[in-house]
């Protein structure tokens, strides 16, 4: 029987992690734990606070074991405020008017929301992200607001927290603003350079950010026009420190947190300087009976916000009440994000504040990456880092922090494909690195987990703890295993132990057409930014509903969102289809009109067809009701999908042509228009062998003949150009046609999620040859199953934004903002660059 009772106070992740910590180590059942929650929900995945907007299912974000129902020694009492600590009674005081008592006292209290002391904070229309139920009255606000006629939403703060509760304001359809004091987002993790291109490309994705400003004032808006209105949820007006402002519906506080220590303060408790709970490196405090863990504890003077020191902070307390003598340590403040396919990541000594410490960094603007090393002064030990745009380095570089490199800095973090980039691998670690930070999980622990038996990333989870808590470290745990000689399945994620084909299989064998009934039946969790867009293109490419139907419109990308190509400066680009560059003179005018009159930027491009650049959001619906009442459809440009079939002018026009190129690749684009796949599609047919269609660098080429055609697969631009390969000679028309279905039917069931048709040809045993019997032979004996898809996608076909036009819950996600005037504004200015107009803002045109 215990005769010892400990009380946690608070039931966070770090709370939560303490009494699993303590009942791991008390194996003789010493101490009995009482937790007390102030919130109504047991331990949940804060970290994973944003996930909670995707499916508002509470459940999925909690804790495993949060509720401890097989332990006796451990009393859960949720919605129960303590309020006072009596030190010298040794027991606390809940709001009920109870009374607990404790040998010893473990405060895990966390922290709340700063919000600063701005006029106007306390309206209605204001809330901080800090729990579930915030969420849930966010969501509240937004919907009234959107009812309203306001759906635009602030978020004050440009940290982790603060792009966090953008994207949740994105997700809930309003055009969202963050505002940050700082010269840059992230300030505390990025240098200038690093959140300068973080900032353009949170910008990219639709989110307007001010940097350099503060928040001067919050007060219900002044209108000038007529616009609904709602009594509990009037739009505000966030004025700024430089006098701009702001007209929104929402506004959220993410501008950092402050330690719950008013407990502590109450109970004649040391306190920190800065704010906290000030503790030894046991984490007790100068009570000996009472312990600070978390956000709340001040160690040694200094407060850490992430979850990764608070496990540590557990772990040391729980080994303290055992009899242990175990001391927090170096405290890893490294962080990783992934926002809207946006990657940063930040480790070690990220800024460079060790003296005399050296600097490699690569800025590449073109393809939105920064990474910077900050090494020792001899150049040899790795302090720290900075990756923006792709932070696939990060799991292996974090480990390596104080460490000797194993080789050339600028190696490590040049782009992979370049000479000598991408040169370091899980291998090159030593076996201290730690490769989970938030479980102080070492790569040795993990290569002894696999010599004891464990074969697969679920295993080395459940048998070590790495990965079970924010997750970063996953990828590297898989590359571990392929180091280690472990043959790995080829699993779309961990939420999906099949393939993309395998769950292509799924879905066309099942009655299966929604993502939550998928993942419920084949998979776990609640999916990630892998595997939803995958479903998304499966379901896509196996009926002909409306990608935006239903559930379907929460797992497309940013660009099927909004069903058009988000440009560098926030705006859209509106791409109508021209069928094999064919385009009559009255859709020439009305293209002409429509950008005279939007003040659209316009270009023809390599594709054959008409793009035009520069408009906002709410325009796209009246642009292309023009566009689809004067007979033209969506060129699906934003799509992972057909884009265009080019065609040179063939035998109706050209004396050298011998087969009528335009009319076949007109065909050809009105039969696979629409047609998703793991990756976009591009296609040309020329006339003859001149090739001025330049069919043999496309996914699909087709050149004519004498006899009929020939038929190339399988060629791609981009930065790995591949030629295309002859996969049929002197075809006719038809047998053109089937070989083609045959083709892209195999490619979407068997190809990896955003994988080419080239490197899906150099994946394929067997090759070319292989494709040559599956496609011209039937060696798998499913030509018939190929040709019938693609007919029932012909037969269903519809253009996806007239789609959006007759349906009015589908037009309510293109949503104009609160200031936004009637009639459109001018988005883009020109100017003349080298005797051409270019909109303002462009890259300047090179001077020869």
């Amino acid at each position: 029987m215990s005769s010892k009772n400990v009380v946690v106070v608070g039931h966070g992740m770090v709370g939560h992690r303490f009494v699993e910590a303590l009942r791991s180590r008390d194996s003789a059942g010493e101490w009995r734990v009482t937790v007390l929650a102030e919130e109504a929900d047991a331990a949940y995945d804060r970290v994973g606070l944003t996930g909670y907007t995707e499916h508002w299912n509470r459940a999925l974000l909690a804790l495993p074991g949060n509720t401890y129902p097989d332990d006796d020694l451990v009393e859960t009492r949720l919605g129960s405020r303590v309020t006072a600590i009596d030190r010298d009674a040794k027991s606390v005081l809940t709001a009920d008017g109870g009374r607990v008592n404790y040998d010893a006292l473990v405060l895990a209290t966390g922290s709340y929301a700063f919000v600063p002391p701005v006029p106007g904070r306390d309206l209605p229309a204001c809330h901080v992200y800090r729990t579930l139920d915030d969420l849930d009255a966010i969501r509240d606000s937004a919907e009234r607001t959107k009812d309203a006629g306001a759906p635009v939403g602030v978020v004050i703060g440009g940290g982790l927290l603060g792009l966090e509760a953008a994207n949740a304001l994105r997700s809930f359809g309003l055009h969202a603003h963050v505002v940050e004091m700082a010269p840059r987002l992230m300030a505390q993790q990025l240098d200038e350079a690093g959140g300068a291109l973080l900032g353009r490309m949170i910008s990219d994705l639709g989110i307007t950010v001010h940097t350099g400003v503060g928040t001067a004032n919050i007060a219900p808006a002044q209108r000038n026009r007529p616009v609904r209105r709602s009594a509990e949820n009037d739009s505000m007006r966030v004025t700024l420190s430089d006098e701009s402002f702001i007209d929104a519906g929402v506004i959220v506080f993410a501008a950092g947190v402050r330690p719950r220590d008013e407990l502590a303060r109450d109970a004649g408790l040391a306190i920190a300087e800065r704010g906290g709970v000030l503790t030894d490196l046991s984490c007790a405090t100068d009570d000996p009976n009472i312990y600070a863990i978390g956000e709340v504890a001040a160690i040694n003077g200094r407060c850490y916000g992430l979850v990764g020191p608070g496990y540590t902070s557990a772990e040391v307390v729980a080994d303290r009440l055992v009899g242990g003598g175990a001391e927090f340590g170096e405290a890893d403040m490294s962080t990783k994000l992934k926002l809207l396919g946006v990657d940063v990541a930040s480790f070690g000594d990220a800024m460079g504040t060790t003296p005399d410490c050296l600097e490699v960094a690569i800025n590449d603007a073109v393809n939105q990456t920064y990474a910077k090393l900050v090494l020792s002064d001899d150049a040899k030990t790795l302090l720290g880092g900075i990756l923006v745009g792709d932070a696939s380095a990060y799991g292996v570089l974090r480990p390596m922090v104080g460490e000797e490199l194993p080789g050339d800095a600028l190696a490590l973090i040049a782009p992979a494909g370049s000479d000598g980039g991408g040169g370091l691998g899980v291998g090159a670690l030593p076996a201290a690195a730690q490769i989970c930070s938030c479980n102080n999980v070492t790569k040795g622990d993990l290569t002894a987990a696999i010599a004891g038996g464990c074969c697969d990333v679920p295993e080395l989870k459940k048998c070590t703890l790495a990965g079970t808590s924010c997750g970063s470290c996953v990828p590297l745990l898989k590359q571990l295993l392929e180091a280690e000689g472990v043959e790995q399945s080829k699993a779309l994620c961990e939420h999906f132990s099949h393939s993309r084909a395998e769950l292509f299989e799924i879905v066309t064998a099942t009655s299966i057409r929604t993502f939550s009934a998928l993942i419920e039946r084949f998979g776990t969790g609640k999916g990630c930014d892998i595997c939803k867009p995958v479903v998304a293109s499966i379901l896509a490419s196996t009926s002909s509903d409306h990608i935006l139907d239903g559930e379907q419109a929460s797992l497309q990308d940013s660009n099927d969102h909004f069903l058009a190509n988000i440009q560098r400066n926030g705006s859209y680009s509106i791409v109508p289809r021209s069928p094999g560059g064919e385009i009559t003179p009255e859709q020439l005018i009305l293209i002409g009109e429509i950008a005279r009159d939007f003040n659209l930027y316009t270009k023809i491009t390599g594709g054959q067809r008409i793009d035009m650049f520069g408009a906002r959001v709410d325009q796209l619906p009246e642009i292309w009701r023009r566009l689809v009442d004067g007979g033209m459809e969506s060129g699906h440009a934003y799509g992972k999908a057909l884009r265009t079939v080019k065609s040179c002018v063939g035998s109706t026009w050209c004396r050298y042509g011998q087969q009528d190129s335009v009319d076949m690749a007109v065909e050809i684009e009105k039969r696979y228009r629409g047609l998703r796949a793991p990756h976009k599609i591009k296609m040309a047919v020329s006339g003859c062998a001149r090739e001025c269609a330049e069919a043999q660098s496309k996914d699909v080429g087709v050149i004519a003949t004498e006899n009929g055609w020939n038929l190339y697969v399988c060629g791609n631009g981009g930065m790995s150009p591949r030629h295309a390969q002859l996969l049929a000679s002197d075809i006719d028309d038809e047998t053109l046609i089937r070989y083609i279905d045959r083709f892209l039917m195999f490619y979407i069931r068997t190809a990896d999620r955003l994988q080419r048709t080239a490197p899906w040809l150099e994946s394929l045993d067997g090759g070319l040859e292989h494709l040559r019997d599956v496609v011209c032979d039937d060696s798998l004996g499913l030509a018939a199953e190929f040709e019938e898809a693609i007919a029932r996608h012909v037969e269903g076909y519809s253009c996806e934004w007239k789609g959006v036009l007759e349906d009015p819950n589908k037009l309510s996600r293109f949503v104009s903002f609160v200031n936004a005037p009637e009639v459109a504004d001018p988005t883009i200015e020109f100017t003349e660059q080298s005797g051409r107009i270019v909109p303002i803002g462009m890259p300047k045109v090179p001077q020869r």
